[in-house]
């Protein structure tokens, strides 16, 4: 309960504060909400560090915590409101920079680079506390919690630098659309409400969250799935849903090309939520329980999932006046993110009330089928959001299946 406590409050106050860096990014621009982005990171990563890496007397408190996890609470809480707005921000640069260019292509770049940030700070964070562990007195090895917490810190300041670097080339490029352009009308808190009324609004940010609440709490499940009903060895299970992250690496900037110079946003979209339904169909039949079967149909999945986002992100400034953008897309965020919380507690509730099986080796089993079926449902709903918004964008002309790319 002591560490439920912190992560339940973080999460309260990430949603509230990613709104409001949207409307401060839209106020105060990519320079200023860039730059305190990366402070808050720093800061926070900072405290976390100071508060895993000190020993503090024993009994002290602090927000009715023991010090040491109030403050690395409190710490985590700093990192991601500068997490979230940086996202948000790095998407405004992407359009500010490419539209009428490479959009789709630059945003899944960078897309990939962020996943695989992830995918690299999954990995060595434990070789990097084993390396700097020591063995005390008795011969018991300590690994060395702190040290991959320094690493994240300094690559956090090198980023900084590099953004405090960035602003100077963005303050050219303003005065560069500045000559001869006509002043663009600031943002107003008016212009909330044009987001929220927005049908185009919320069909994109719909079909984001229940496209991406049919993947990511799956792959929470996934590698439970592949030893349940692929037979698949427990320490090989990891390896056939780590594929969907590896595989988006090179599919989205590829799709996001096609985007760029083809167009058909819109129609990419309904092919990627088709594909989602047909993945997860396949997961709950009870067909070909082998191991290459699953390897497939995953692969499958990572198309699907490299489709979507990167027709989606970039359709976003199509329908949302760029002087809108930051707060659209944190609305956007902030409604995924209720769909990634409530999903996996959803289908963690399923499996313990309905899919029991039996106890194998002192293990719970689990049957996957009636999850599997929710996600295709999940699917369904993408579907039919991607279809409304191709006709919205046929009635509005929002230019979704026209390249981006402008000649």
């Amino acid at each position: 309960s002591v560490v439920f406590l912190p992560a339940h409050v973080i999460s309260q106050i990430n949603e509230i504060m990613l709104i409001i860096g949207g409307i401060i990014l839209d106020k105060m621009g990519v320079r200023f909400t860039g730059m305190g982005a990366c402070l808050l990171m720093v800061l926070g990563c900072g405290l976390k560090y100071y508060a895993i890496s000190t020993t503090f007397a024993e009994g002290s408190t602090l927000l009715g915590m023991k010090t040491q996890v109030g403050l690395a609470a409190l710490g985590y809480a700093i990192f991601g409101v500068g997490v979230e707005i940086a996202g948000i921000t790095v998407s405004k640069i992407i359009v500010k920079w490419f539209k009428g260019k490479e959009m789709a292509l630059a945003m899944g770049m960078e897309m990939a680079t962020a996943r695989l940030g992830t995918m690299l700070a999954l990995a060595v964070t434990v070789p990097i506390a084993t390396f700097f562990g020591i063995t005390d007195d008795e011969g018991v090895f300590h690994p060395n919690i702190p040290a991959p917490l320094l690493l994240c810190l300094t690559m956090l300041c090198i980023g900084t630098v590099a953004f405090f670097i960035y602003t100077f080339y963005d303050k050219k490029l303003d005065a560069s659309l500045e000559e001869g352009a006509e002043p663009e009308e600031p943002f107003r808190m008016k212009d909330i409400w044009l987001i929220v009324t927005n049908k185009g609004f919320w069909l994109i940010a719909l079909l984001c969250v229940l496209f991406y609440s049919a993947v990511f709490p799956f792959l929470k499940y996934a590698t439970d799935l592949m030893v349940q009903k692929y037979n698949v060895d427990p320490e090989l299970a990891g390896t056939i849903p780590s594929l969907l992250p590896l595989g988006t690496l090179f599919l989205t900037p590829l799709f996001g090309n096609v985007y760029d110079r083809i167009g058909k946003g819109a129609t990419l979209m309904i092919i990627g939520s088709v594909l989602l339904i047909f993945v997860h169909t396949m997961f709950a039949l009870p067909v070909l329980n082998v191991w290459w079967f699953a390897t497939i149909i995953m692969i499958i999945l990572g198309i699907g999932f490299s489709l979507v986002p990167s027709a989606m992100w970039p359709s976003v400034p199509k329908i949302i006046p760029e002087k809108q953008l930051g707060t659209a897309y944190a609305l956007i965020f902030w409604v995924q993110n209720w769909g990634l919380m409530g999903v996996p507690a959803l289908i963690g509730f399923v499996l313990n009330e309905y899919c029991k099986g039996p106890v194998v080796d002192g293990m719970q089993t689990y049957d996957y089928t009636l999850p599997m079926w929710i996600f295709a449902g999940f699917g369904v709903a993408a579907l039919f959001f991607a279809l409304w918004l191709k006709g919205e964008n046929k009635k509005k002309g929002y230019g979704l299946e026209e390249p981006n790319i402008k000649k």
